[in-house]
């Protein structure tokens, strides 16, 4: 979910005005995504560089999801999906912690599609946690399988991903779920996030499923379908 900045600074507007324009893109993303039968779609709405930003624009981005929440989450629920928040939540403010756990109480019991945004997360912080509880836990770190520490990732209940779309031209994964990605597709578009429509979906989608994905195996040991 990258270029909202970039988007407002080329129409000579506000950054502000970028990250509105970026919601409603985000909310037109998660009806396609439905729409095209995706049972899992995780959103990168805040990543704990960016409240490195000036303080002003930090807060605004609270108060924009605070209000998306407000406005959105009786929709969401409606539409039978299931919302679900993966970051770290003590440092941001108590009223934006409680909308989440609101948010996900009300939608806990959906079974359409799991909508998981990662807000205040870093990958490597992930990662870090992990290791503490598992070290903390009754697990024996010696004999520690991957399944076994996948259990203390907060995405745990999530497959690990087919597909990652990042926009705004970067060609880079910038800390997100670094443990889950190993064997992820990637799509790189030059689109900004607030331009990021059902036509562009359609365009990662078609590319996606224009690959032959082997999980660094042949076609051979995959029984001849290459999936």
């Amino acid at each position: 979910m990258d270029g909202n900045g970039r988007w407002a600074k080329r129409k000579g507007l506000p950054r502000a005005i970028g990250h509105k324009k970026g919601l409603e893109a985000t909310k037109q993303l998660v009806t396609s995504a439905s729409d095209y039968g995706i049972e899992f779609l995780t959103l990168f709405a805040f990543s704990m560089e960016n409240a490195g930003r000036p303080k002003k624009e930090v807060d605004g981005l609270f108060g924009l999801a605070g209000e998306a929440l407000a406005d959105q989450a009786e929709t969401l629920n409606n539409q039978n999906f299931k919302v679900q928040f993966i970051g770290d939540r003590t440092s941001i403010p108590r009223g934006l912690q409680n909308a989440f756990i609101d948010t996900e109480k009300l939608t806990e019991n959906n079974n359409g599609m799991v909508v998981t945004i990662a807000f205040n997360y870093s990958g490597r912080w992930d990662i870090l946690q992990a290791i503490r509880k598992s070290v903390l836990s009754s697990v024996n770190v010696d004999q520690l399988s991957e399944e076994d520490f996948s259990v203390f990732l907060q995405t745990n209940e999530l497959p690990e991903p087919d597909l990652l779309i990042r926009t705004g031209g970067e060609k880079r994964i910038s800390n997100f779920m670094l443990w889950e990605l190993a064997y992820t597709e990637l799509f790189f578009t030059d689109c900004l996030w607030p331009d990021f429509d059902r036509s562009e979906l359609e365009l990662a989608m078609d590319d996606y499923r224009s690959r032959e994905r082997r999980f660094g195996k042949t076609t051979e040991q995959l029984g001849g379908q290459g999936v």
